[in-house]
């Protein structure tokens, strides 16, 4: 991996353009964040075009989500052995193809096996960005700018992602949210190769943990497909708990993996640290909640309350921008003035008071009574929230650590998203069908359904909050002359 200095004193090109090589990255991460969240407003129409199932159609985010979070820290380590930029150029190819294949999907087998190309796709670019922009730039106020900008994109990206969702849906097809992609691939790879720094400087070791990566991937694959299909062949199922066994005993043998293998994908020495250990468990617990707010609110408001696309998109938009804003600096102000654990727990307690708003929705809400004020205080919540849980993730360990660790703590998010969005869409699935099946209205059966799962995500984000505030650690900032983590009283 480059080293500041190096890349630096890379060629003088280089550096008259580095804020435009931060626009290309962000455009890249931007393209990735849009497919978090674009999909959730098209998920209806999705459903009924290709004939999936309420359970099924989680799919359609899982296996994005899944890839994503498995393949993200050996995406990282694929950078460090051979190139930052190569692997940038790599995933911007692979999710562009992947989002063609999405965009020309005839059949639910082969949306689900493209969505998960992309999710690949998207973890190799997501992996390497922040270690370009490291790269990119070298004097800490200038990092911290730069960090500023690429954070408002992530935060920012999902109103854009809405918004566009309801907007190609409504307007074209659901097709078109893959398709747009394609001219932004093609876009970002073209000026990658012009402006991205392209010296590397191979690792002592080219050692690559990949049995690491795949049994941990197929080790959460398997939970989370055991999890959804749950309902259809029985918990108790030989079906469903030989899965989860085989899922158990991958998951044991990446742990066994890691403690041995001589350059291990996910160090587990990070884990002594009790801020560390706590802020990827907050993480999992809200990941769980705030993915399963997304899927589970845009198909109340579509199936229930009859929203069209364009409507669904610009209802989540007062929570989305509210993000954004908290990611231009009213976070760090907060951790400036209260530390790491008290914006930590009033943001997961705001996110869960947002989720029993919505478990509260009846059939016939109103957008003004029912959805906007959960959609403030998940907004607000998650705003506030996010920034501190990743200081916290990243405020004990090594400098030469602090990106691993970032890595893990955003892999943890993903697949705690994943297998919350599996649960809960089981359970709404669940209890809809044995309403149904006593012969209750089908809006009703469907909106007790998303009842059940809102509570369960506002239990995640309670428990969250309360591990976070009795757990953590008083942060650490960064010193102003190295930008390396120093203490910093709560």
């Amino acid at each position: 991996m480059n080293s500041p200095t190096r890349a630096a004193s890379g060629a003088g090109n280089t550096r008259d353009h580095r804020w435009q090589a931060l626009i290309v990255v962000c455009l890249g991460v931007l393209m990735i964040v849009l497919d978090s969240t674009v999909v959730n407003v098209a998920l209806p129409s999705i459903r009924d075009d290709l004939g999936f199932s309420d359970a099924a159609l989680a799919w359609v985010v899982n296996a994005y989500l899944l890839t994503f979070g498995g393949f993200m820290l050996l995406g990282g380590r694929l950078g460090d052995l051979f190139g930052h930029r190569r692997l940038f150029l790599i995933g911007i190819v692979l999710f562009t193809l992947a989002s063609l294949a999405c965009g020309l999907a005839r059949s639910q087998a082969f949306l689900v096996t493209a969505r998960a190309v992309q999710g690949f796709g998207g973890a190799v670019v997501t992996a390497v960005a922040l270690s370009l922009i490291m790269m990119l730039f070298t004097q800490t106020a200038e990092r911290a700018k730069a960090m500023g900008v690429y954070s408002f994109v992530c935060a920012g990206g999902g109103s854009i992602g809405v918004l566009l969702g309801g907007l190609l849906t409504s307007a074209l097809s659901w097709h078109w949210i893959f398709l747009i992609n394609i001219p932004i691939g093609a876009v970002v790879f073209l000026l990658s190769r012009k402006l991205l720094p392209a010296e590397h400087k191979a690792p002592d070791t080219r050692e690559l943990d990949v049995a690491g990566a795949v049994t941990v991937t197929l080790s959460l694959m398997l939970a989370v497909y055991a999890i959804v299909n749950g309902n259809e062949v029985g918990w108790l199922a030989a079906r469903t708990l030989g899965m989860l066994a085989v899922a158990a005993v991958l998951l044991g043998a990446f742990l066994r993996i890691e403690s041995r293998v001589r350059v291990p994908l996910m160090p587990l020495h990070l884990f002594a640290s009790r801020n560390v250990s706590t802020a990827n468990v907050v993480g999992v617990l809200w990941a769980a909640g705030m993915f399963s707010w997304f899927f589970l609110s845009a198909l109340y408001m579509q199936l229930v309350l009859g929203y069209g696309p364009m409507q669904v998109g610009l209802a989540f938009l007062p929570a989305n921008l509210i993000m954004a804003a908290f990611s231009l600096g009213l976070s760090a102000k907060l951790v400036m003035r209260f530390g790491i654990r008290v914006p930590l727990a009033v943001g997961l307690g705001l996110a869960a008071a947002g989720l029993l708003l919505f478990s509260q929705a009846p059939v016939n809400g109103e957008f003004a009574s029912h959805v906007l004020p959960g959609m403030l205080l998940l907004g607000l919540g998650a705003g506030m929230a996010f920034n501190p849980l990743l200081l916290a993730a990243m405020s004990d360990v090594r400098p030469d650590e602090s990106g691993l660790a970032s890595g893990v703590v955003n892999t943890a998010f993903m697949m705690g998203g994943a297998l919350g969005l599996a649960v809960l869409a089981s359970l709404a699935s669940a209890r809809t069908g044995a309403l149904l099946s006593l012969g209750a209205d089908r809006l009703v059966a469907l909106n007790d359904g998303y009842r059940i799962a809102f509570l369960v995500g506002a239990g995640f984000a309670v428990l969250a909050a309360i591990l976070g505030a009795l757990l953590l650690r008083p942060a650490r900032t960064p010193t102003p002359e190295t930008g390396v983590p120093d203490s910093h009283a709560a």
